[in-house]
Parts: C-alpha cells; sequence; structure tokens
C-alpha cells in the first residue's frame, strides 16, 4: 500500500520536470533580436571589408582600368610600380617613419601618464577625487576641431609650431581623457589586497604602482594602446594645423591627403590607392597580433 510520503517525492520530481520541460521550450524558443544583431553585424563587416578589398585591388591596377574599367574587375595585369611610386616620389616612406615615430613617444607618454592619473583616482580617495574625474570624463566629449584655432594659438606661443615637441603634447592631451576613464574602471577591478601586502612589506607607493599593480593591469593597457596607435596613426586634422610649414615633418595622412590632390590633375589613382594600402596595412597587422590581448583586455573589467 502506498503512503501519502511515498508520492510526494514523485510528484515533485514530476513537478521539477515540468518546470524543467519549460524552460527548455523557453530557451530553445529563438530570439529574433539575435538574428537582427547578426545581420546588422554581417552588414557592418561588408560595410568595412568591400572598401578595403577595392582599395588593395585598385593599388595594382593601372590608371585606365581605375577610371575605365570596371572599378570591381580583378586587375588584368598586377603593377607593382604604384608602390614604388607612392614610396619615393609622393615620400610615403618617410611619412611613414614620421609617423611611427610620433606615434610610439606619444602613446608611451599617453600610457604613463594616463595609468598613473588613473590609479590615483580608482585608489585613494581626497578632496576633489570626483571633479577631476569628471574633467577628464568631460574631455571626450569636447570635438577637437571646435579647440583647433586656440590650440594653433598656444602652441605658437609656446614657440613648438611645425615641430614634433608640439605635436607629442597635443596627441597625449587628445588622448589622456579616454585612457584615464577606461584604466580608473579597470584599476578598480584589481584586487587591493595585493597592492596592501606590498606596502606592508615595505613597498612605497610608486613601488607598489610600477611592480605590483601596473603589471597586473596589463591587459588594460595594451587594449587602450591599441586604440590609441589607431586613433594618433588616423588622426588629420592635427598634424596638419601644426605641421602645416614643415613638409619634411608631414604625417602619413597628410602625405596621402598631398596624393589626393594631385590625383586630380595627374591622374595618378593607382599611386593613391598604393599610399592608403600602404598607410592601413600597419594598422592591421598590429591589430592581428595583438587582437586575443585587446579583446581579453576590453572584457577582463566587465569579467571582474
Amino acid at each position: 500500500m502506498t503512503s501519502h510520503t511515498d508520492l510526494i517525492p514523485a510528484a515533485a520530481s514530476g513537478s521539477n520536470a515540468s518546470h524543467g520541460a519549460r524552460r527548455g521550450k523557453r530557451r530553445d524558443k529563438p530570439n529574433p533580436l539575435l538574428g537582427l544583431s547578426h545581420v546588422a553585424l554581417a552588414f557592418w563587416a561588408l560595410l568595412v571589408v568591400v572598401p578595403l578589398i577595392w582599395t588593395f585591388l585598385d593599388a595594382f591596377k593601372g590608371a585606365g582600368e581605375i577610371t575605365g574599367g570596371n572599378p570591381w574587375a580583378l586587375p588584368h595585369s598586377w603593377h607593382f610600380d604604384a608602390f614604388t611610386r607612392a614610396w619615393s616620389k609622393a615620400h610615403i616612406g618617410q611619412y611613414l617613419l614620421n609617423t611611427a615615430f610620433v606615434v610610439a613617444v606619444s602613446t608611451f607618454f599617453t600610457m604613463l601618464l594616463g595609468s598613473m592619473a588613473a590609479y590615483v583616482l580608482a585608489r585613494f580617495q581626497f578632496v576633489g577625487n570626483r571633479f577631476i574625474y569628471l574633467l577628464f570624463v568631460s574631455g571626450m566629449t569636447f570635438p577637437v576641431f571646435l579647440a583647433l584655432v586656440p590650440l594653433f594659438g598656444v602652441v605658437k606661443q609656446l614657440g613648438m609650431l611645425n615641430s614634433y615637441v608640439g605635436l607629442v603634447l597635443v596627441y597625449v592631451a587628445y588622448s589622456l581623457p579616454f585612457t584615464v576613464f577606461f584604466m580608473a574602471a579597470f584599476f578598480k577591478t584589481l584586487p587591493t589586497t595585493v597592492a596592501e601586502a606590498a606596502m606592508i612589506d615595505g613597498c612605497g607607493h610608486t613601488r607598489t604602482f610600477f611592480r605590483i599593480m601596473l603589471p597586473m593591469a596589463k591587459p588594460g593597457l595594451i587594449s587602450i594602446a591599441i586604440f590609441n596607435v589607431i586613433g594618433q596613426w588616423n588622426q588629420y586634422l592635427l598634424p596638419l594645423v601644426l605641421l602645416a610649414g614643415k613638409p619634411d615633418k608631414w604625417m602619413i595622412t597628410q602625405g596621402v591627403a598631398n596624393i589626393s590632390v594631385s590625383a586630380g590633375a595627374d591622374s595618378d589613382w593607382p599611386a593613391l590607392f598604393a599610399a592608403l594600402s600602404i598607410a592601413i596595412i600597419p594598422v592591421i597587422i598590429v591589430y592581428i597580433i595583438f587582437q586575443r590581448q585587446i579583446q581579453s583586455g576590453l572584457t577582463a573589467g566587465a569579467v571582474k
């Protein structure tokens, strides 16, 4: 004879099974928003990839194929002389080295100063902490072209016009707001016990930061450094205003723009596309090399 107590587990298990089946059905139900997001991402990928492929293909074509033929067709014969003209006659090689030097120096100082400021704002409480943090964040909302005229006057008064020093300082100031904003959020996710243990062992604040906290923030540092490199590499307005009088010190964006102006008269469109390819390839290589570090750095703060 079956008692009531014997029926309770069976009923409970049956109820749990029914609830599990209903949850499984809810999980299996297709989400229309997920499909729309995939379509949007695929469309965005096409918008990015198709112009890149078109640029690279046109760099190997003749001038007549670009203007008179099918712009989406493959080259009838692959020409490499456009890269030679862009590198030597248009001085893209020199502009590439100039840009690499300026971006390397400015990125180093941006990450050094930005990480130090972010660490102090994230881990220490003092009067004006919130105000300084909001001041950095507000710098992200200020378009750079609105400050070109006063910026030109300040750099000129300092005697740094048409010099790499002035451009580097402006690049650092331009990149600091986003660096401080991101790194402050990243430093807040790091455990405080490690820093406290280092202080107990006799480490000062400076040694704790450089020997303990900065290595722990390596994923975030790499991610923001890559974003700063890409942003400064593609910057056009700032070098156009601050280096206009020194063609030998131009950045690669100025060199490409100079070719685009002359291409209208000389019709050397292959050299223009070759210059664009030379400017794009280093950034793509850097992103491919550090792709995993960028993704881990961007997700580390959210996961922690």
